[in-house]
């Protein structure tokens, strides 16, 4: 008989969207410290593998004002990471940080730093901006072309690396007691150039209880997946639904192996909803609800609007569609995250909609409810447990993270209903057996760079 898959499960607080429902009376806080450390203290106490935060760089803007659906405030990831260590254990802390608009120096030394203070539960969640809006923050603008994002995240990944391995390990051992860690001349001190960065000094941070943070990757272009299969120890994904999952996953592991690599070397841990009843019924029932709650009347128009490219406020959300087409010109009237199109030929997604509306008579906020995002997980926590079980045993995924409607309290019924059940089927932790995030995800611990080669030639 084969022993089943173990399942991950991994928390997301949620940001900058249209997931969270805001006008529920039990959301809270995107700000108060209380409501991150409510979240993650339920993650941990269903012993999930790891919290998750993204980030925000500017606030976003749609028609020249502040969009609707963003955070103004949200603290930095690395100060609530950082926070969030203090008031837990063993809950792994995952923060998604920049490659574009960042110094490989400064992002090694924060997570070299967040490893030592957490025991050894940082992760890391590489990704690229394009978006020259967002780039007029920083020196660098979004002057980047596509490939050379790629370029330059690569690079960064393999500088941060280097910074990391530049302490042995032996050096703190033989000097934790007295505190002075620079007895070797040789700790810490490095030397990197290539196309991008052009640095030497030394690495003022001793080697983290992980040696380096576990590393994701967000991206689901053709360069984001080979990017995550040479260097990623994970992978955030998008597809959640049973033969995209399965393609997904056949992808990216079937990519492993030509950088040396096996395929329990990388977990695909896809971006997960759910909504919970005591029925399937009650469950189907609910979902509708928060659909509608989640997409509002305004909250349809400005998610048309990026498709459309155009002003669309005097439009009816509970109407038909517009009659023009959309503008598919450069300038955009969303700007910042919101702008990324995940529809690639806007009239094209135009056609496809009108259709769609027309067949089955949908207004606008019909349209938008069906087609912005998908609940992947609706039914009775036994539904639920199934779902998930079962998809994993199918490689549709190693795992998921699980995105909940309401912040803080919205993981809760997850954590007392559906993860017991899991655990009875023997496919989820009771308890957690190690300290470390890679303990939890069953990742090596790095060797740094040429260990082996010393060992080797005494």
């Amino acid at each position: 008989m084969t022993t089943p898959k173990q399942i991950h499960l991994a928390a997301h607080f949620p940001g900058v969207n249209n997931t969270t429902v805001w006008s529920d009376p039990a959301a809270g806080s995107h700000i108060d410290f209380s409501s991150f450390a409510h979240f993650a203290r339920t993650a941990e106490r269903a012993k999930f593998d790891f919290l998750f935060l993204a980030e925000g760089l500017r606030l976003r803007e749609q028609g020249g004002v502040i969009y609707d659906l963003d955070v103004v405030g949200r603290p930095d990831t690395f100060t609530v990471l950082a926070a969030l260590a203090a008031v837990t254990e063993r809950i792994g802390l995952t923060g998604t940080i920049n490659s574009t608009f960042n110094e490989p120096y400064e992002v090694a030394r924060q997570f070299a730093s967040l490893d030592h203070l957490s025991g050894g539960r940082a992760a890391w969640n590489v990704v690229t901006s394009w978006d020259a809006f967002t780039g007029e923050n920083f020196r660098r603008g979004g002057f980047l072309a596509r490939d050379d994002r790629y370029s330059r995240a690569k690079r960064f990944l393999e500088t941060a690396g280097e910074l990391f391995d530049s302490w042995h390990g032996d050096e703190i051992v033989a000097n934790k007691e007295s505190g002075r860690f620079l007895a070797d001349p040789a700790a810490g001190a490095f030397r990197h150039k290539d196309e991008h960065f052009d640095i030497e000094g030394r690495f003022n941070v001793p080697r983290g209880p992980q040696g380096r943070p576990v590393i994701f990757q967000a991206g689901d272009s053709e360069e984001g997946r080979e990017f995550a299969a040479s260097s990623a120890d994970a992978i955030f994904g998008r597809h959640s639904e049973l033969e995209a999952g399965q393609a997904f996953y056949r992808d990216v592991k079937g990519r492993l192996a030509k950088y040396g690599r096996a395929r329990e070397d990388l977990l695909i841990l896809p971006a997960a909803t759910f909504v919970l009843g005591d029925t399937d019924e009650e469950a189907r029932d609910k979902a509708h609800e928060v659909r509608r709650s989640q997409v509002s009347g305004q909250t349809a128009i400005k998610l048309l609007e990026q498709v459309w490219n155009r002003d669309l406020s005097a439009y009816d959300p509970e109407g038909p569609l517009p009659d023009i087409d959309p503008d598919p010109g450069e300038h955009t009237v969303a700007r910042g995250r919101a702008s990324v199109r995940a529809h690639h030929d806007p009239l094209v997604t135009a056609r496809e909609w009108r259709s769609l509306a027309e067949a089955e008579g949908l207004s606008i906020r019909d349209l938008m409810i069906r087609t912005s995002a998908r609940q992947t997980f609706v039914g009775s926590p036994r539904t639920v447990a199934d779902t998930i079980d079962s998809f994993v045993q199918a490689d549709v995924a190693d795992g998921f993270i699980l995105v909940p409607h309401i912040t803080p309290g919205g993981l809760d019924d997850f954590a007392d209903t559906v993860v017991p059940l899991l655990q009875e089927r023997g496919v989820f932790r009771t308890d957690y057996t190690g300290t470390t995030l890679r303990d939890h995800l069953g990742l090596r611990t790095p060797r740094p760079a040429g260990e082996a080669s010393r060992e080797a030639a005494s």
